[in-house]
């Protein structure tokens, strides 16, 4: 063998090397950046929680709170385990938010209160049009996805 081959031969394994690494450091941060995620989630439910308990009772718009962390806590377990982010979770976490905004409706004003409500109307359908475009191509298209991130 020459040298200009063995050359070659151990630069490819280098390339090939530094590749496998790289793509490992890349998953390791990924998983790292969830975990760090998934436990700022649980904290700031426990913490939030713990001061419902310490206050002696919970309003609508403190459960609305609690619905919140459930469905991040739920994308962040969808997320680690398929790689695929749920769309269909967040605009559920969009929808939750502007709910709880207008249950302190007497904060707000007339037009505003239109708007958060029309804003709930937008994503409501954008969800029903996402789970409903999940279901009618994934059965059709060989490439699509074979499921959704909800249950059917």
């Amino acid at each position: 063998m020459s040298v200009t081959r063995r050359i070659k031969a151990a630069s490819e394994r280098t390339e090939d090397f530094i590749e496998r690494m790289g793509g490992r450091l890349v998953r390791f941060f990924h998983l790292l950046g969830l975990f760090v995620i998934g436990a700022t989630i649980f904290w700031s439910a426990v913490t939030f929680y713990i001061g419902l308990i310490a206050a002696g009772h919970a309003t609508l718009h403190d459960i609305l709170l609690l619905f919140i962390y459930i469905e991040l806590g739920a994308m962040v377990g969808i997320y680690f385990h398929t790689e695929q982010l749920p769309v269909e979770f967040l605009l559920y976490i969009a929808i939750t938010v502007i709910t709880r905004t207008l249950v302190s409706f007497e904060n707000l004003t007339e037009m505003r209160v239109v708007v958060a409500t029309l804003s709930v109307l937008v994503l409501s359908v954008a969800a029903f049009l996402l789970r409903w475009g999940a279901h009618r191509f994934s059965a059709s298209d060989a490439g699509a996805a074979k499921h959704t991130d909800l249950p059917r």
